[in-house]
């Protein structure tokens, strides 16, 4: 077992300290100065590091930055007096696991480094299983059968039909079986026909002519001719118009098309994924769907498994999602601790994946710590859901903005955590705010919009599962801003 490393220049500290811990079964080493314990880094590790803030020869906010340049995920817990507790309150958001008052209680400082310790080893646990994680993650015996009839696949040009509910990552999918085709060095095309008005699908799918119609001031390539010789994806096929089905037939089965407006045939070398969360075979029985185009597209169907009958995926999914939000943002990753786990395990995740990503987002942003407790969580995972706003019509829903205002579907709060005070998210906000200003962060107003931007363009994607005109109308903006901001912020959707 690694050691408990102590370094403070005050002997006391350090030897009570390292009897309280050798009691406990830690084995502990202690260091005088930073400058001893930089030395012993190079060629050593502790399993948790205990630093006073303020010595000779080099402060614990130094050493702190130092460490997690070398050791992102080393628990750092800060020792300080009453006296520098904004010290240490800064040293707590820039990356330590804790701060500890003195004179501290012993018996509670022993209790806060074995917390430390626990998380030390549960991050060792965490990036070993990371480490031989696969490029879609999943290791539910649900997805195994998926990654398997994707290997099947590899070496074919088939149409394939994937279906599963909404989030459940089926552009993934269709990306897995595209990277590990014969068509891999070929263009890869997403084109999601729920997401684009009527009158504008056919334009998009097959291009058009110069003066074809008002506005068509160029010829335009569609995504038929963008894909050829790789593949193009066609997300919520369902959604598709008849109309358009009709010309899709005769794309599939023979290759050709026509440009709108134009009268020389094209042809494209394109193999075509199809994907949807409806079912099909209703809609065919229906006549909202034509029976031919059905059995056209479903040559191979691959089923994606909903979140919850994969339940085991969620540790792993959670500790992606939290580190690539904390990329993004350009912050320390949050853990979740034992008890929050928990509670997202046991959560149904009507959303699916999409709804777990955009929950870590939120985290990400608003939890308080870096070890997100259960009580962190958004209150949609721990049963309590917000009555609407006294201003809100009856069986209207609180505004957006009430629900955290950084993650869609992930931050409701309850009426008694707002209180007669400002609302929770202003609150974060201004705490978030706070932080950077205090640590002479450059650009914070940039910072803070474009998160906030983020969030409020995401939340509306969400409720419209993707589709940006109708997201741009709730949100009160024009459909060229919301693309433009999507490409400004670098958002994934």
């Amino acid at each position: 077992m690694k050691s408990i490393w102590v370094v403070d220049d005050d002997h006391s500290i350090r030897f009570v300290l390292e009897k309280a811990l050798s009691r406990e079964g830690m084995p502990v080493r202690s260091f005088s100065n930073t400058r001893d314990l930089l030395t012993a880094l190079e060629t050593d590790s502790p399993q948790v590091l205990v630093s006073d803030i303020r010595m000779p020869g080099g402060s614990g906010l130094d050493l702190l930055a130092k460490v997690r340049e070398q050791h992102p995920t080393l628990p750092v817990i800060i020792m300080t007096a009453y006296s520098d507790l904004d010290s240490a309150v800064a040293a707590f958001q820039g990356g330590a696991f804790e701060y500890l008052p003195k004179p501290f209680d012993l018996p509670r400082a022993v209790e806060l480094i074995r917390r430390a310790q626990e998380e030390s080893l549960r991050e060792a646990v965490a990036e070993e299983q990371a480490a031989q994680l696969p490029e879609m993650l999943g290791q539910a015996p649900a997805m195994q059968d998926v990654f398997r009839a994707i290997g099947r696949l590899s070496q074919s040009h088939v149409t394939v039909l994937i279906t599963g509910e909404s989030g459940s990552g089926k552009e993934l999918v269709a990306r897995a079986l595209h990277k590990h085709s014969p068509r891999a060095e070929g263009p890869f095309v997403a084109i999601n026909t729920a997401a684009i008005p009527k009158d504008l699908l056919e334009s998009e799918l097959f291009g058009h002519e110069r003066g074809a119609f008002t506005g068509a001031q160029a010829t335009r390539r569609g995504r038929f001719e963008q894909a050829d010789g790789g593949t193009l994806f066609l997300d919520e096929i369902g959604d598709m118009p008849l109309d358009l089905q009709t010309r899709l037939l005769r794309v599939l089965s023979d290759g050709q098309f026509y440009r709108v407006g134009g009268h020389s045939p094209l042809r494209s070398n394109v193999r075509v994924i199809a994907a949807t969360h409806q079912n099909l075979e209703e809609r065919v029985r229906l006549g909202a769907f034509r029976e031919d185009l059905f059995h056209r597209l479903n040559v191979i169907r691959l089923r994606l498994p909903a979140l919850r009958e994969r339940r085991e995926d969620i540790p792993v999914l959670a500790r992606y999602f939290l580190q690539r939000s904390a990329t993004e943002l350009g912050v320390e990753a949050k853990r979740l601790s034992d008890a929050a786990l928990s509670r997202l395990e046991n959560f149904d995740f009507p959303g699916n994946v999409r709804q777990l990503e955009n929950i870590c987002h939120w985290l990400s942003v608003m939890a308080p710590s870096q070890v997100v407790e259960a009580k962190d969580l958004p209150q949609e995972l721990l049963g309590v859901v917000m009555p609407a706003a006294s201003s809100a019509p009856m069986g209207e829903s609180a505004p957006a903005a009430a629900s955290g205002g950084f993650a869609p579907s992930a931050g409701t709060v309850s009426a008694a955590s707002v209180g007669s005070g400002p609302e929770v998210w202003v609150t974060e906000m201004a705490r978030e705010a706070r932080r950077l200003l205090l640590a002479g962060e450059p650009d914070v107003w940039d910072q803070l919009t474009r998160r906030f931007e983020a969030s409020l363009i995401l939340t509306a994607l969400d409720i419209t599962r993707g589709r940006r005109i109708e997201a741009a109308q709730k949100l009160g903006i024009g459909r060229n801003t919301i693309t433009r901001k999507i490409q400004e912020l670098g958002l994934d959707v």
